[in-house]
Formats: C-alpha cells, sequence, structure tokens
C-alpha cells in the first residue's frame, strides 16, 4: 500500500502524463473549423475505432490524411515515440519554471519577462502572439492583453492553467488567483475566467469525492453571472436530465454558435461534457473530450490533466503513458527532452512550499 505522499506524487505525475497523452491524442484534429465531431467520428468509423480507447489510428483514406495536421505520423497510434512540441505542454513547462524562479509571490510582468527570455515568438499563438508583440512594444499588463488583441477571450490562458492547480491541490481559490494574476498578461473576461475556472478544477480535483463536485468547486471562482459559467451549469443541467453526450454538445453548440471554435467558451462545454460523461475514467473522459471537437488538443490536454489527478498515473492505462517514454518535446528553452518524471517531481516539491494548500493532502 503506498504512503499518502505517494500517492500525492503519483496523482501529480497522472496530472502531467494525463496532459501530455490527451494533447497528442487531440493533436491530428485541432482545427475545429474543419475537424467537426461528425467527422471525427467518421474518421474512427472508417478506421473501425468506435469506440474510441487508444491514439487515433492512421488515417483509412488519402482524404482523411490530407485533412489531418501534418503532425499526425508523430501522434498515432504505434507511431507515438515522446511527445511532440506543442504549446499546450509549453506552457505547463513555462509554468512551473515561473513558479521556481519566481515563487508563488510572482507578478504579471514577470510572467512577460519569462515569455521573452524563455519562449520563441513563432511558437505563440492568437493572444499569446498579440501580448508578446505588446510586451517588445513596450506595453505593460494589462494593456498587453487588450491592445490589438482580438482573440483576448480565446483558449490560451485556460491551457496555461494546470501547474496552478497541480501546486495548489485542495485550494481551488488559491489556484484560481494565481492563474489570473497570469491570465491577464494576454487575456480579458470569460478568457481570464476559463483560465480561474481550469485551475480551480485541477486543484479540487485532488480532494473532490468526483467529477461533478470538482466541477461545482471550479464554478465557485468565477463570476456566476459570466458566459463561461452559464455554460458549464447549463452542460451540468443537461447531463442530471441524462440526455445523450451526443445530443447535450449538439444544444450547447447551437448556443454557443458564432462564438469560433477557439473561444474559450464552446471549448468549456466540450471539456465539461466529456469529463462529467467520462465519470473518472481516464480513457473514456479524453476520447469523448476529443471527440467533441472544436481545439481538440487543447481540451484533450485539460481533460486529460483532471483524469490523469483524480484516477493517479499507475492507474492511467499502459497504452497511453508507454509511448510517451517518460519524455517531452519542448520549445521553452533549457527544457527540451525533459523527462516527465522529473517535471512530476519538481512540481511536487513547489506544492509542498506552498503553505496556502490543503495540508491534508500533502503530507510528509
Amino acid at each position: 500500500m503506498s504512503s499518502p505522499g505517494q500517492e500525492f506524487a503519483d496523482r501529480v505525475l497522472g496530472g502531467w502524463l494525463g496532459r501530455i497523452a490527451g494533447n497528442m491524442l487531440g493533436k491530428p484534429v485541432e482545427r475545429g473549423d474543419l475537424w467537426t465531431r461528425e467527422r471525427i467520428d467518421g474518421y474512427l468509423r472508417r478506421a473501425a475505432a468506435l469506440p474510441l480507447d487508444d491514439y487515433l489510428p492512421e488515417p483509412a483514406d488519402e482524404s482523411d490524411a490530407l485533412a489531418l495536421r501534418p503532425e499526425w505520423r508523430q501522434c498515432v497510434r504505434g507511431r507515438v515515440h515522446g511527445s511532440c512540441r506543442d504549446d499546450d505542454i509549453d506552457y505547463a513547462i513555462l509554468g512551473l519554471h515561473l513558479l521556481e524562479t519566481h515563487g508563488f509571490g510572482f507578478g504579471t510582468e514577470q510572467v512577460g519577462e519569462l515569455w521573452l527570455q524563455r519562449l520563441p515568438y513563432l511558437q505563440t499563438f492568437t493572444a499569446e502572439r498579440a501580448a508578446y508583440r505588446n510586451l517588445v512594444n513596450g506595453l505593460k499588463p494589462p494593456l498587453t492583453a487588450t491592445y490589438d488583441n482580438p482573440c483576448h477571450e480565446w483558449i490560451g490562458a485556460l491551457i496555461r492553467a494546470d501547474v496552478f492547480g497541480w501546486t495548489c491541490p485542495g485550494a481551488p481559490h488559491r489556484a484560481a488567483a494565481l492563474a489570473r494574476r497570469d491570465a491577464v498578461l494576454s487575456h480579458s473576461g470569460n478568457g481570464v475566467y476559463g483560465a480561474m475556472w481550469a485551475a480551480a478544477l485541477i486543484s479540487a480535483a485532488f480532494t473532490a469525492p468526483t467529477v461533478r463536485q470538482a466541477v461545482d468547486a471550479a464554478l465557485t471562482v468565477v463570476p456566476a453571472s459570466c458566459r463561461l459559467a452559464r455554460t458549464v451549469r447549463r452542460v451540468v443541467s443537461l447531463h442530471e436530465t441524462r440526455l445523450s453526450w451526443e445530443d447535450t454538445l449538439g444544444t450547447v453548440s447551437r448556443e454557443t454558435s458564432g462564438l469560433g471554435w477557439i473561444h474559450v467558451v464552446p471549448n468549456v462545454a466540450v471539456l465539461t461534457a466529456g469529463l462529467l460523461y467520462g465519470d473518472g475514467d481516464f480513457t473514456r473522459t479524453i476520447a469523448l473530450t476529443v471527440r467533441g471537437g472544436l481545439d481538440t488538443d487543447s481540451n484533450g490536454a485539460t481533460a486529460g490533466s483532471v483524469a490523469g489527478v483524480l484516477t493517479g498515473a499507475a492507474a492511467v492505462p499502459d497504452r497511453w503513458k508507454t509511448p510517451l517514454e517518460d519524455t517531452v518535446r519542448s520549445a521553452v528553452l533549457g527544457f527540451d527532452g525533459a523527462r516527465v518524471s522529473d517535471l512530476a517531481e519538481r512540481t511536487v516539491r513547489l506544492a509542498r512550499t506552498n503553505t496556502a494548500c490543503a495540508l491534508a493532502t500533502l503530507p510528509e
């Protein structure tokens, strides 16, 4: 039997492995305007891979292959050898480095300085690229988020939030406050709320008895009237009526139409549905989330992080974690080829220094 300390470390490692595996699962079909839910399931049917229980299969025909992202050959089952480089993983690594460098009292300007020092401009996208450009031009937060930045409510800040949840287990409000300080460099409004919600969700997953209770806890850190919170509650209510996963997503998709496939609100709907209908099962959670479409690699990564924390690394099926070979590729200076196990150990050390955490989850 493992000690409580070993269990906590295993759950942090589960979060890292889940994030990377979920990201790899969704990466080949990351283009929500092309890879709709219907098209993803059509791909899987042609490849005889429904229900989905492993990395995506190789495409069954040439038209499918041409529509996939160019990196698909490194992400499909049988071809995965360590993780691909991706911003969803880069920001988790950069967040870890931020806390190691500046501690839990970091400021938003220090986040920006670290981007300029460690993150190549061409490996930033949408709101982050706008904020990066604003930093180079001498602007300070919060102007970096709002000046000439039409993407400030997109999903970018949410994908940066995991490390704040991993290092604040059982303290969702503390995790959300840290995520907000990071998010306002590049986002505002629902873009910031998405980061706060995700950090709180991951934090709550360490102590909440069920996925639903973790989702409920995460809702307490954002304004109840914001569109993100209203959309999460809508998914919860549809799930409670025992509506099917497909019909729930169809309903919410119609209600959020026009926001675009990278906007945080429809993606949080897909993510919430994947978590609730996955009901704590690692494979079902990431598979449903990626099949939900939109920003598939980002949603798969966050769903995998939550599910990995809930189950722990030891319970993540080998088919997801063994091909990762304990290795990540990263554009963050000094971290390419890092060991996943080392990143997780460093995260645990940080969590133990964070006195605001729920101490019962961090025994010696």
